[in-house]
């Protein structure tokens, strides 16, 4: 690419030059992309065209074409190693989909979501240099390109093509290629890409919109993306998230309403909000203290994920319960063990750092404010009123009976523990604080799920 455009700088100290140079090259890779349509016809030669495409790349290593397809990393290399990685990685998921029974418009979209996000994400970068706003513009560039893509390949089949679970496909996969965007650079596209693949072929085989009428699956994914939508923008508006954390938030709504129900989502909202406001509870004193949630309260993905995968999990194993061998209502207990887990974890953390002279869980021995494992009784009872407020709630939403509320408050606070637990004995030497939190999460789910078994509510 020539130098020619001047020392004109484009927000962040970006010059015009590098910022029509990263337009081109997010182009060329969403034309790329492009190539998944022939997916339908190509039927299992569909990797062909990306392997071509790999063959070609991995010869070019000048002229203008090297210039418009190479990422920095690439020019200091003197290969065009992110296409190539792009390319193949396109090509071995077009060869495994199929002998695995997934249909071609999984394959289309994942592809398409990866090549368009970034797409997306420079276009709004080149007019305001605003992060926030360059993800949105990566999720509704995705999520737009998937979409039609699935379009496209339904109407070569003779299928209606405005059908409710391409949306769904589309944003999901969407946000879940932007949340890892955000961790991960360019040349992480395979790595991107194989994320989405994965949950784009599970949450197809789980169909959660089969056999629901067609206005009812139209209502409950649109109103799902606004309500979620909503959430995510208001959490971040707030501070309480970061960019990551508020598309992971909104990734997981999605899946809760569209899986699950709106109870599921109101279960989990309740612990985001609930937890968000007791982060931002006397902020100052606790920072002054040491014990403050860091980067101003605001919760990232990791945050987010390790106190919500197992939520997942449990979620998931719901909507598969066809194929498992428990009873939904099982992994229903499951979910809100585990969510009650992660409030009243929250709640304990947040409440008890705010006291003097916490004891060790294990050996009870004073020890200073935001010490792993230790705890105070103030932050044990802000902890049960956390799992009482989503036993509450599973309660209201859920139907259960009062002893099925009860299972609930008994998994939050066996959670609660677990995670003290594994403060004092292995977080910082085996596990992160992130690891130790999905750690609690799980145990409030199993104990949940098994619980609800034993005593007859499940």
């Amino acid at each position: 690419m020539g130098r020619g455009f001047g020392e004109v700088k484009c927000g962040a100290g970006k010059s015009e030059a590098d910022v029509h140079w990263s337009l081109r090259r997010a182009l060329a890779f969403a034309l790329v992309s492009t190539l998944s349509l022939a997916a339908p016809a190509f039927g299992r030669a569909a990797a062909v065209p990306f392997v071509a495409v790999a063959a070609g790349a991995a010869v070019i290593t000048d002229g203008w074409l090297f210039d418009v397809l190479s990422t920095v990393r690439d020019r200091n290399a003197g290969r065009l190693h992110t296409l190539v990685a792009f390319a193949l990685a396109a090509a071995i998921a077009a060869v495994l989909l199929p002998a695995f029974g997934a249909p071609a418009d999984v394959f289309v979209a994942a592809v398409l979501i990866v090549g368009y996000g970034d797409l997306g994400r420079r276009l709004v970068l080149a007019v305001r240099e605003n992060r926030t706003l360059s993800m949105c513009g990566f999720v509704v560039a995705a999520a737009g390109a998937a979409f039609a893509g699935q379009a496209v390949v339904a109407a070569s089949a003779g299928a209606p093509v405005g059908q409710p679970q391409f949306v769904f496909l589309a944003v999901s996969g969407a946000l879940l290629a932007g949340i890892m965007r955000t961790l991960f650079a360019l040349r992480d596209a395979p790595l991107v890409l194989g994320s989405v693949v994965v949950v784009l072929w599970v949450v197809t085989a789980l169909a959660p919109l089969a056999g629901v009428p067609t206005v009812a699956a139209w209502e409950r994914v649109l109103v799902a993306l606004a309500v979620t939508t909503a959430f995510g923008w208001v959490s971040r508006a707030l501070g309480a998230t970061s960019i990551a954390g508020m598309l992971t938030g909104v990734f997981l709504g999605l899946l809760a309403v569209v899986l699950g129900g709106y109870g599921w989502f109101v279960v989990l909202v309740a612990f985001f909000a609930v937890g968000s406001l007791a982060t931002k509870f006397k902020y100052e004193l606790k920072a002054d203290r040491g014990v403050a949630e860091p980067n101003d309260g605001a919760r990232g993905t990791a945050n987010v994920l390790g106190n919500s995968a197992a939520a997942l999990i449990a979620l998931v194993l719901y909507a598969a319960h066809a194929h498992v061998p428990f009873a939904d209502t099982a992994f229903l207990f499951a979910y809100a063990g585990s969510v009650a887990t992660a409030l009243a974890d929250t709640l304990s953390s947040e409440v008890g750092g705010l006291f003097d002279t916490p004891r060790l869980v294990t050996t009870f021995e004073r020890v200073d404010p935001g010490t792993d494992g230790a705890v105070t009784w103030q932050g044990e009872l802000a902890g049960v009123v956390g799992a009482t407020i989503i036993a509450v709630l599973s309660v209201a939403v859920f139907g259960v009976t009062l002893r099925g509320g009860g299972v609930v408050v008994a998994a939050g606070v066996a959670g609660m523990t677990a995670d003290s637990l594994a403060g004092a004995t292995i977080e910082g030497r085996v596990l992160t604080n992130q690891g130790v939190n999905f750690l609690a999460t799980l145990t409030g789910a199993a104990v949940g799920g098994a619980l609800a078994l034993a005593v007859g509510v499940a």
